[in-house]
């Protein structure tokens, strides 16, 4: 009897696992084009979400139920003349529960980048009036803004800059150290007011280069992650014509990297007779590149995601990232310095009678929860059931 009953309990654990299935859940929808997601550390059971208009919303994750006032609404200052400009990016600081300090991205109505601090009494909305501009340069052309920005795992403030815009560079900003566009910069925004140079950063006693700069050689950085169990740091970078790419660097190593636009695109040289040529010397590869096209693998804009470290045990340890315009999400694992074991989820990952349709950004909660922003207007949440 003893032992027919631990069969019989090992036959049902295997089948329940068995039968457990990948899926997502709607968390909140009705959003005008949101394009971004989080929460602060030390936050559960709520997550804002961010409207490209200049509006953030903290919602409650099991309701879907909104605060009744915008915990920001920067909407008078945000142009939304181009398609990819707006608000864009948030990262609150390390220390937000205390000090109630964030920071936002956003194409102002000049069409250049601000980088902006505010400061948050009550945790739940935002004065206007504690705006502190922090940063500010020309985006030059409406598209390619990045827009993403987040802290390290060091504490400092990270920001994902596109190359101004336009079609293949035309300014040649990508390896232009002269020029905040084309970069991943780093700084310190830990002073009361402004911010400071980190002493470690790469260009910091060059005269001819910005000494914010972190990394070059982007394209246009549309959402970046450090993972949250190793600090690795992940890159989405959207392509001209041809391929998209995953970048990726171990924690603590990066400065200074060159990541090869304009003079290629993913590992291919540009084909420009201004600047199209063999790859920079020492330049990083991307760990995983895809062609453009509409069909499973391919795709026309890549979203960059993040590795998964929540419930689910099937997705342990994943990079799951997507297309905006080809709405696929896929994952692989990064194995030796290479990506292994794609898969994609697409079809699991599929709300009930209806479909993701443009994929802007992925999110996480402290919990390692992965949620998919959907730009028509839908939040939803990675689940097992």
């Amino acid at each position: 009897m003893f032992n027919k009953l631990i069969l019989s309990t090992a036959f049902l654990v295997s089948l329940s696992t068995s039968q457990a299935k990948i899926g997502v859940e709607e968390v909140a929808k009705g959003f005008e084009r949101p394009v971004w997601a989080g929460v602060p550390k030390g936050v559960d059971g709520k997550i804002w979400v961010m409207e490209q208009a200049g509006k953030v919303w903290i919602i409650d994750e099991k309701t879907g139920e909104r605060e009744k006032e915008p915990f920001l609404d920067v909407s008078m200052d945000v142009t939304r003349k181009g398609n990819e400009e707006g608000l864009l990016g948030l990262a609150f600081a390390p220390d937000f529960q205390k000090t109630g300090r964030f920071y936002v991205n956003y194409t102002d109505l000049e069409t250049q980048t601000r980088i902006v601090r505010f400061t948050s009494t009550d945790r739940k909305t935002t004065d206007h009036a504690t705006e502190e501009i922090i940063m500010k340069y020309p985006s030059e052309f409406p598209n390619h803004n990045g827009g993403w920005l987040d802290f390290g795992p060091d504490g400092m403030l990270y920001i994902g800059n596109g190359d101004g815009g336009s079609g293949n560079d035309p300014k040649q900003r990508g390896q232009d150290l002269t020029s905040h566009l084309g970069k991943i910069l780093r700084i310190d925004v830990s002073p009361k007011t402004g911010y400071k140079i980190p002493t470690d950063n790469p260009f910091i006693e060059d005269k001819n280069a910005k000494p914010e700069i972190w990394a070059y050689g982007l394209r246009n950085p549309w959402r970046c992650s450090f993972d949250r169990e190793t600090g690795d740091f992940w890159i989405g970078d959207v392509g001209q014509n041809a391929w998209e790419e995953i970048d990726f660097m171990p924690k603590g190593k990066g400065a200074g990297a060159n990541y090869g636009w304009r003079l290629r695109e993913g590992l291919i040289a540009t084909p420009s007779p201004q600047i199209g040529g063999d790859s920079p010397s020492g330049a990083i590869d991307p760990v995983y590149v895809y062609k453009h096209g509409k069909g499973d693998d391919e795709g026309l804009s890549v979203t960059g995601g993040y590795v998964y470290r929540g419930p689910i045990k099937e997705l342990q340890g994943r990079y799951i990232f997507g297309d905006y315009q080809n709405p696929r999400i896929w994952s692989f694992k990064l194995e030796g310095g290479n990506a292994s074991d794609f898969k994609d989820h697409t079809k699991e990952l599929q709300p009930d009678g209806g479909r993701i349709n443009l994929i802007a950004s992925f999110a996480e909660d402290n919990t390692g929860n992965v949620f998919i922003v959907d730009h028509t207007g839908p939040i939803y949440r990675i689940t097992e059931h």
